[in-house]
């Protein structure tokens, strides 16, 4: 298995140039085909108070669709990297929505993290990329400046046995064989009547093993922090320079509503992070 199809979610202008700095090295070491999608927002017409027609400016950017289109296919071509650009007009302007199509006919996604403190117009659909299109998800953390050099040294995979981190691990497989090693984080783990809590992580980490990576298992306690605190803890202590994790057990709409792992870690991310549901 290797990435030969990805897709690169280019959402605004201030992200795209982080994305493309850690995405195009990636894309040259699997030597795999890079799509570039961007949508841009349709102004929208409303009335004034005294009925003239007025253009909300904050859903406009006409400048967005050239001026990235010319970065993406510069850089890309610098890079000695296969590449096409897709573009789309829609309301809402958001390139995840309109990129679910494109997702499903490609090997990966890559896109940026929202920046936290933007404001709501500003900020990609990013859940629906992993809800709707059945694809494994790479997202870059906001304002992260990469090494060049790109590929991740020690991976950390955060299992706790579900079909969402199941679908994850193996989707991860290609960055994991480039890896030096391979952490198996399990945390606050319990006794079911399937395993016994002690033996958490150790069949997934046999299970990698025989793909040749080299794995280790670590199981921790939250101990009252937050379970995304807990995991970020030991990704900053494992020196991990990726995570990978499954994505909304819970559902969406219950994380929207209650909070769960993967809305925190969308919103605190540290490292490259892989999410598959």
């Amino acid at each position: 298995m290797s990435y030969r199809t990805i897709l690169g979610i280019l959402h605004r202008q201030g992200s795209a140039s982080g994305l493309l700095d850690y995405a195009l090295p990636f894309v040259a070491r699997h030597e795999a085909h890079l799509i570039g999608l961007h949508a841009r927002a349709l102004p929208i017409t409303a009335a004034s108070p005294l009925g003239m027609p007025i253009i909300d400016p904050g859903l406009m950017h006409p400048e967005d669709d050239g001026e990235l289109r010319e970065l993406f296919e510069r850089r890309a071509k610098a890079e000695g990297v296969l590449h096409e650009w897709r573009s789309y007009e829609t309301v809402a302007g958001d390139a995840a929505i309109s990129g679910i199509e494109s997702a499903r006919s490609c090997d990966l996604v890559m896109a940026a993290q929202n920046d936290p403190d933007a404001d709501a117009q500003e900020k990609s659909d990013l859940e629906a990329l992993l809800f709707e299109t059945g694809r494994p998800v790479l997202l870059v953390p906001h304002g992260m400046k990469p090494a060049k050099t790109a590929a991740p040294k020690r991976i950390m995979l955060a299992w706790n046995g579900s079909r969402q981190a199941t679908r994850a691990a193996f989707d991860a497989l290609p960055l994991m064989r480039e890896a030096q090693n391979v952490e198996v984080l399990v945390l606050d783990t319990m006794d079911t009547l399937r395993q016994d809590a002690s033996m958490a992580g150790t069949a997934i980490a046999e299970a990698l093993s025989r793909h040749r990576i080299d794995v280790t298992v670590r199981t921790e306690e939250s101990a009252g922090r937050s379970q995304y605190q807990a995991m970020n803890d030991c990704v900053a202590e494992s020196g991990a320079d990726l995570l990978v994790m499954g994505a909304f057990a819970r559902g969406r709409i219950s994380e929207m509503i209650f909070g769960g792992l993967t809305h925190d870690m969308l919103r605190n991310m540290t490292v490259p992070t892989l999410m598959a549901h």
